[in-house]
């Protein structure tokens, strides 16, 4: 495997994308985001034909030009993609590349007073630009998103909230099962506030924002927790609260505005029932000794998706031999099987 980036077959073009939505947001985030946009090989020698969309989005701590990130032996995953394309391996589509990052390390896509728009930004800002400037299929069975960790709980929540624009999705090791794969965290971030700040997250971030991320113990375990509970249990005025207290012990009330975010309790609810019961595709998969457990949020998702009642060969469920790092092998295969189901006869 040369380490080099090689000539794509089809093409990736970078836009910056100047949200309204995002403007005086609570962290002083940009509003302008960059956004990435690749096309198969094909598409600008045909100009009649329209094409399905794929959203990527990105887990925590990731931003866009991660993406172009190389490590030894291995290519980015939008490499792959193009590859994949290129060999006829699945029916080509349009490939989005969407950045939500926060200074706090990400969103979990969410419209919240705590970070700001993402959601909507995603849903009625990105969407809407795309199906302007590219030549695609603009219906919701012709259009899915996917990512991993934070970015599988995007994508397994977005066509919860909005089955009018997406019709399938991926996840890979997404963040579900949140008994599982948050509260087991909690003793060991109470430590290391109480050890290292007083026991105050104000102390913390004052810290970390003042000094070089990654030198002091725990940084990215208890920012990306923070980050969570700016996501999911955020006052209308920005206050954050996290879901534990002093001694780790859990705050009922605020542990249960983070629960009403879980996606398997989501899937629960008549409303996001069907909205997953409408869907052409859902693709779920973890490694099976995955650090966050999320190998058990995916078999609790998948158990939850089949209780809607959505026929099952609309759903892909595989556990694999992997921890939660390096499976960026697995997207192409998820990329292929929703590309298949949406140009299929069945997802018009």
């Amino acid at each position: 495997m040369l380490p080099w980036a090689f000539d794509l077959a089809g093409r990736i073009d970078h836009h910056t994308v100047d949200s309204a939505l995002l403007r005086g947001n609570p962290l002083g985030d940009p509003s302008q985001r960059p956004l990435w946009v690749y096309v198969p090989p094909g598409y600008d020698n045909d100009h009649v034909r329209h094409y399905p969309v794929v959203y990527v989005i990105q887990g925590y701590g990731g931003h866009l030009t991660m993406w172009a990130n190389r490590t030894p032996f291995r290519q980015p995953y939008p490499e792959l993609v193009d590859a994949m394309f290129a060999r006829g391996d699945a029916p080509p589509a349009i490939v989005v590349y969407v950045d939500a990052w926060t200074s706090l390390g990400g969103s979990q896509f969410l419209d919240s007073p705590g970070t700001g728009r993402y959601h909507s930004y995603l849903c009625d800002e990105i969407v809407p630009w795309v199906d302007a400037h590219y030549r695609t299929i603009a219906h919701r069975n012709q259009r899915a998103i996917t990512g991993k960790s934070s970015g599988g709980y995007g994508a397994m929540i977005t066509p919860m909230l909005r089955p009018d624009l997406f019709g399938a999705l991926a996840t890979h090791a997404g963040d579900a099962l949140f008994e599982v794969c948050y509260q087991f965290e909690f003793r060991s971030l109470t430590r290391t506030l109480r050890d290292h700040y007083n026991g105050s997250i104000d102390q913390f971030l004052t810290d970390f924002r003042s000094r070089i991320v990654g030198t002091k113990p725990a940084n990215i375990n208890l920012i990306s927790m923070y980050g969570y509970a700016a996501a999911y249990s955020a006052d209308e005025d920005g206050t954050v609260h996290l879901p534990f207290d002093t001694n780790g012990a859990i705050k009922p009330d605020i542990w249960q505005r983070w629960l009403q975010w879980d996606p398997v309790r989501m899937a629960a609810h008549p409303t996001f029932a069907e909205a997953l019961a409408s869907m052409q595709a859902i693709w779920i998969d973890a490694g099976t000794s995955d650090e966050w457990y999320l190998d058990l949020g995916a078999t609790a998702f998948h158990q939850a998706v089949t209780a809607t009642g959505l026929p099952a060969d609309r759903v892909h469920f595989e556990l694999f031999d992997a921890g939660h790092k390096a499976i960026e092998y697995r997207y192409p295969l998820a990329l292929a099987w929703l590309c298949e189901r949406m140009t299929s006869p069945s997802g018009g």
